[in-house]
């Protein structure tokens, strides 16, 4: 899968089973956490209704463009945010193997998602 295809499979997800729903907020604030805490939550946008029942197979192409130093920054937070709420062991491999060398731009998104999987996982 590459990123222009990722792409498409989602805007076709969402234009077909719409988005989940959700409540979020952001607060402004000069603190670098707490706007890394505002732009994850935020990324929950990518979610569309049936993420979690994604084939494993998919969720194993998905899972390789966080191994690919060309895929954007915002493609590899929409990965982390589908494997971060998908509830198949292989998803929480996913995140635990990207974890050990994360883009460092993306260090706390992964931490945070893979610490979100492993509550759905529980």
């Amino acid at each position: 899968m590459t990123e222009k295809e990722f792409w498409a499979f989602i805007n076709t997800a969402v234009a077909i089973k719409g988005r989940m729903e959700q409540i979020s907020s952001y607060s402004d604030s000069c603190d670098t956490q707490i706007q890394e805490n505002g732009r994850y939550i935020g990324g929950h946008a990518v979610l569309f209704n049936g993420h979690d029942r994604l084939s494993e197979d998919t969720i194993r192409k998905i899972g390789s463009l966080l191994f690919d130093r060309f895929v954007s920054k915002q493609a590899k937070e929409a990965i982390l945010m589908l494997l971060a709420h998908h509830p198949k062991k292989v998803a929480l491999e996913i995140l635990r193997k990207y974890n050990k060398n994360p883009d460092k731009e993306l260090t706390y998104y992964a931490k945070t998602a893979l610490w979100e999987c492993r509550i759905w996982k529980e």
